[in-house]
């Protein structure tokens, strides 16, 4: 409800007081939301979850994902697609302006554009546009200064998606992020987005402030797309590694938002007072192997460790019931999913054994990497470990820094790495960054051609039995090679003090402080 329509309300019923009350906790005020470590940079290639979700903040792509997981407007208030399906044309949002009061032009849009991917590597998701897996963009132009065109070179299912792609950081910056040697100024954060960057002290908090000029979009906020206008003055991002420390900072009124609260506390929160809001989520919890490592790149090796682990009982032990064993790329969410996605290696400790003995297993340690900013992954790791020496497989934890071993996850240093993957929307995305050449992209962590080739089938088609065939076909041959051992999607679970209104939870998680108004 908007400020006009809640004053006629108030007038009509005679609640000036209680307007009053109502209007005090439209606007102002500073929502305070934990992180659990510190973003990596304002340029957006050097990322992580958390750079994503605050990025986002400050700046917009021309197209994001609701609610409902469908593409919709952002910083592009509408967009056509011609008849053969290669030219998409965007017309950018009238009254766009960049941080500075600069106004959002397509020349602007095509700048970022050519930015990106003269990148070349370090933005990772230039394989999913340079043709390499079959979406080639091969023109970006700017007719007029509303209208952006893409020129694609054959149809494909996840273009949009993949403009939307909230791990892509895809956003339109203004060009003076950019000095006059071509590089991106430090801490510069000058986008289009209804919160700017006020102020970031490393490794403690980072603030964000409401953007007076930002004009909305008319359609209503939903998931990253619609209105994103601000009503808090401020937003700041507190760094709070240990989660205990959060909990409490919580509960004594410190933070107004808990993202990711653990499971097992939901309870304990609510008898706080505290709302506690969840979703079924699109997030991905695996434990990867490193295929090329000497020991695990034996197919039977990996065979055992599947079978050693009971995927059921962590999942469930894990999430307090919230999430069940899912080892595949299509979430239970994922309207493509159904029971097939579950078929899986036993848990069968004689089978394991055996595997083991064919294998010529004599004892080799095993290093999980894991850590423990992320609670879920040292948890995991601790559980695996035991369930593997229990099929006697000598596993040992290598318990890192998160910022290492995120590094280590980047050039492929690890034998196995308890992990996380941020929501992917489409199953086509969650199988795009499984599925490749390890020696070109070492995050890839699956090298199979057959499930490479299916893979490029699925961003190619529309059809959607077409489509979801194809992903049992992945999945199928995935349960074949074992390349990575998935335990579950967690659920989106975040707490949220009694003082707030219009904060929601979706199953993309990012977190989103537009919208929200605090009392």
């Amino acid at each position: 409800m908007n400020w006009k329509s809640t004053i006629l309300a108030a007038l009509a019923a005679g609640l000036l007081t209680g307007f009053a009350a109502q209007a005090q906790a439209q606007s102002g005020g500073t929502l305070n939301i934990r992180v659990n470590a510190d973003i990596r940079d304002t340029e957006g290639l050097n990322r992580d979850a958390n750079t994503d979700t605050i990025l986002h903040h400050i700046f917009e792509t021309l197209v994001g994902f609701r609610d409902d997981l469908t593409i919709g407007p952002v910083l592009a208030e509408s967009w056509e697609t011609s008849e053969d399906g290669k030219t998409y044309t965007f017309k950018l949002r009238e009254g766009a302006t960049f941080h500075n009061g600069d106004p959002v032009l397509s020349s602007d849009v095509k700048w970022n554009w050519d930015r990106r991917v003269a990148a070349g590597e370090a933005w990772f998701c230039n394989p999913f546009f340079d043709g390499s897996q079959g979406l080639k963009v091969e023109a970006v132009e700017a007719p007029d200064d509303r209208t952006v065109v893409f020129k694609i070179n054959e149809p494909n299912a996840l273009f949009l998606a993949q403009l939307a792609n909230i791990q892509c950081n895809g956003w339109i910056a203004s060009p003076k992020n950019v000095g006059a040697d071509g590089k991106w100024i430090a801490d510069s954060a000058i986008g289009s987005g209804s919160f700017k960057l006020k102020e970031w002290q490393k490794g403690q908090y980072l603030t964000l402030e409401r953007y007076a000029d930002y004009k909305p979009l008319k359609e209503k906020m939903d998931g990253l797309t619609g209105d994103r206008t601000a009503y808090v003055d401020e937003v700041k991002f507190l760094v709070i590694p240990d989660t205990a420390a959060s909990e409490t900072a919580l509960f004594a009124g410190q933070i107004d938002v808990l993202p990711n609260l653990e499971p097992q506390r939901a309870e304990e929160a609510k008898g706080r007072g505290i709302k506690v809001l969840s979703i079924p989520g699109l997030a991905f919890t695996p434990l990867l192997i490193q295929t090329k490592d000497p020991l695990l790149s034996n197919v039977k090796m990996r065979q055992a460790i599947a079978h050693a682990i009971d995927f059921k009982q962590i999942a469930a032990v894990r999430t307090n019931g919230t999430s069940e064993f899912n080892p595949s790329g299509v979430a239970q969410a994922s309207a493509f999913f159904d029971e097939d996605f579950l078929k899986w290696p036993q848990y069968d400790i004689e089978a394991a054994k055996k595997l083991l003995a064919e294998a010529g297993y004599k004892g080799e340690t095993i290093k999980i990497q894991t850590n423990t900013r992320y609670q879920g992954m040292y948890e995991n790791s601790v559980l695996v470990q035991a369930m593997l020496a229990a099929a006697g497989i000598n596993a040992e934890l290598e318990v890192l820094d998160w910022a290492a071993q995120l590094d280590n996850y980047l050039a492929g240093k690890f034998q196995m790495q308890s992990f996380g993957y941020s929501a992917r929307i489409d199953p086509s995305q969650a199988y795009g960054i499984l599925i490749g050449d390890k020696e070109k992209a070492p995050t890839r962590q699956w090298e199979n051609d057959q499930a490479y080739e299916l893979y490029l089938q699925s961003t190619k088609t529309t059809d959607f039995e077409t489509r979801k065939g194809l992903f049992k076909q992945i999945h199928a041959l995935m349960a074949q090679d074992v390349p990575i051992l998935g335990l579950y999607y967690e659920a989106v679970t975040d707490a949220v003090g009694p003082n707030i209104e219009g904060y929601n939870v979706w199953p993309g998680e990012k977190t989103r402080a537009w919208g929200v108004k605090k009392k």
